[in-house]
């Protein structure tokens, strides 16, 4: 390692510790995110100032700054998974009857299919005005490994009949899914999981009444933990953003940066219309939309500064049952369908 790579990851190391440092302990994430972006962004032009795009002094430093940035990632992908499971598990507690949790899972699922098939035509629609493709942007071995992946597993998704689709749905290998070894289908799998699960514990628990308060018990010791654990991974996200950004900006060039940014406009295109969307369904069902919107701001807030739609779904159910007056079993079966609607995970 040269002098100048030694150097430059002294100075990261001093802005992870001033961002530290500056954090308050009552501070908004969302502001540490952006004191985080604003330090990563900061660092890259700086890197590109004194060094090529493509030197060895830039690539020398990066390989350590993506320890913080890949290591994060990491994180958020080791929590998604234990957090759908025991977040829909956690709602059987609340739930008495197989009935009911059958007619609230549907129509929390006829609710979500409809307003992601909207958000597919609205994605669809603003790729095509703004002409986006992904020329210019910048991939590593990572990312181009991940899309042979996906070239590879494409051909067989593309011959897959409807049937045959709707059975791959169901995991062979749970422990399997767990660990994202059906690809794509992983968290389907983990969700299909965890409602046979719910579904066979109330049956246990009406045949086996003993049995209730200690599943309830154990269910809530279990919640507490991994709801614990997915708040200190989501502490790490500061310091996660500035490494990412710090990788963009410093291996990027001027006209890769544009390209990103127009990416950003319209991603921010895409969510206004949604909001309208939603805004407009809560007014048909006689909900005022600009209540609802400041009760779940927090929420909101939240998933675009993390960008993790599950480690939402701890707030997601809070911003329900305290701000909103849901039902606890309801807020939680529909935080966990929608975190995870239209995710699809490929390690």
């Amino acid at each position: 390692m040269s002098i100048t790579v030694l150097m430059n990851l002294a100075v990261f190391v001093i802005l992870l510790f001033l961002l530290a440092r500056f954090s308050k302990q009552d501070m908004k994430l969302s502001r540490k995110v952006f004191m985080g972006l604003i330090g990563g962004v900061a660092f890259g032009f700086a890197l590109q100032a004194f060094y090529e795009v493509a030197s060895a002094e830039i690539r020398g430093t990066l390989e350590w700054t993506n320890v913080v940035a890949n290591g994060y990632i990491s994180l958020l992908y080791m929590i998604i998974m234990p957090l759908i499971v025991i977040s829909m598990i956690s709602a059987v507690t609340k739930i008495d009857e197989v009935t009911s949790l059958v007619k609230i899972g549907g129509s929390v699922v006829f609710v979500l299919m409809i307003t992601t098939m909207i958000s597919s035509v609205v994605a669809i629609g603003i790729t095509d005005l703004f002409s986006l493709t992904a020329d210019g942007m910048v991939s590593g071995d990572r990312e181009s490994a991940r899309l042979s992946s996906i070239e590879g597993r494409q051909g067989r998704v593309d011959n897959l009949s409807l049937t045959a689709m709707l059975v791959s749905f169901i995991p062979r290998k749970v422990f399997s899914s767990l660990a994202g070894g059906a690809g794509a289908m992983s968290i389907i799998s983990v969700v299909v999981f965890s409602i046979l699960f719910d579904i066979a514990a109330l049956k246990a628990m009406k045949e086996h009444p003993e049995h209730k308060d200690a599943f309830h018990k154990g269910v809530d010791v279990i919640q507490t933990i991994i709801m614990k654990l997915a708040q200190m991974i989501m502490s790490f996200t500061p310091y996660g953003v500035m490494a990412l950004m710090t990788k963009v900006v410093a291996s990027s060039n001027l006209a890769d940066i544009l390209n990103l940014g127009k990416f950003i406009v319209a991603s921010y295109v895409a969510i206004g219309i949604m909001f309208i969307v939603h805004g407009g369904l809560l007014s048909l069902s006689g909900y005022n939309p600009k209540r609802f919107f400041s009760c779940v701001f927090p929420v909101l807030t939240f998933a675009f500064t993390s960008r993790s739609s599950a480690a939402c779904i701890p707030l997601n159910v809070k911003a329900q049952t305290r701000r909103l007056g849901v039902p606890k079993a309801v807020a939680k079966i529909a935080a966990s369908f929608g975190a995870t609607s239209g995710i699809k995970y490929i390690p």
